[in-house]
């Protein structure tokens, strides 16, 4: 499928199409195209989720499981992992049948503005590349939270515009050029695709919801501690937060 213009495209639709023929190499390639900085990134998201030494966590979109996977083995804990894009499901239950895993690690199908989950489910929720492919960021934010229990760390990894105009002239250069063309070849029409429609997205949805936007939504969704850092020159946004212990706890 040929991308549309990112302000036409919104929501679950979106992360369904765009995203249906990459699992088979979604992870290399993902390293490869970001220069080895995706699993930087991720390893920032999965520290954050170790603070709350969980017993449980969830990942919402977690793709073919390589986050979900990570935290297993970081902190010991059994973890769900939920997408609504069934082939990248498929690719992350290969992943985690693989001889040798603890089998700690489960997958289901689920939306992360409606989870199937009791309040206070989990020790720590995280999530990565989420909130441009939902219609309302800070009420998928309070449904995240929702699901913590009170104490427990919300964790999230999200590209970014770097900041300083420098980086972000090369920055706004390497996707609207660079990456589709790279894309391409590495990975042929559905990574080209993907190129092509990554960096409007991402401008797209920080004019819409820039990061002052998102951090009030963390906090009025119940965190507190919420800080952030942005990585490998803002082209990476990390961010946690704390679920605020409610009265009794």
């Amino acid at each position: 499928m040929t991308a549309a213009p990112a302000a036409r495209l919104r929501g679950e639709p979106v992360a369904r199409s765009v995203f249906a023929g990459l699992p088979a190499r979604y992870d290399r390639l993902a390293y490869l195209l970001s220069f080895g900085q995706d699993r930087r990134w991720r390893r920032e998201v999965v520290t954050a989720a170790a603070a709350a030494s969980p017993r449980l966590v969830l990942d919402v979109a977690t793709g073919p499981a390589g986050v979900a996977l990570a935290v297993a083995a970081r902190t010991g804990a059994d973890v769900v992992g939920i997408d609504l894009n069934e082939p990248m499901l498929r690719a992350g239950l290969a992943r985690v049948r693989r001889p040798g895993l603890p089998g700690r690690v489960r997958l289901a199908a689920g939306r992360a503005d409606q989870l199937p989950f009791p309040d206070a489910t989990f020790d720590a929720v995280t999530f990565s590349y989420l909130l441009r492919y939902v219609d309302e960021p800070a009420a998928t934010i309070a449904e995240l939270a929702r699901c913590l229990r009170p104490g427990g760390v919300l964790a999230s990894l999200e590209f970014f515009l770097p900041p300083q105009p420098g980086w972000r002239a090369a920055w706004w250069c390497y996707t609207r050029l660079a990456l589709p063309v790279l894309g391409g070849l590495a990975g042929g029409r559905a990574w080209f695709d993907v190129g092509r429609f990554l960096g409007p997205s991402i401008s797209a949805h920080y004019r819409l919801h820039p990061l002052p936007a998102h951090l009030a939504a963390w906090r009025e969704a119940g965190l507190t501690d919420v800080g952030y850092r942005l990585m490998s020159v803002g082209g990476g946004l990390v961010m946690w937060g704390r679920k605020a212990a409610g009265p009794g706890s």
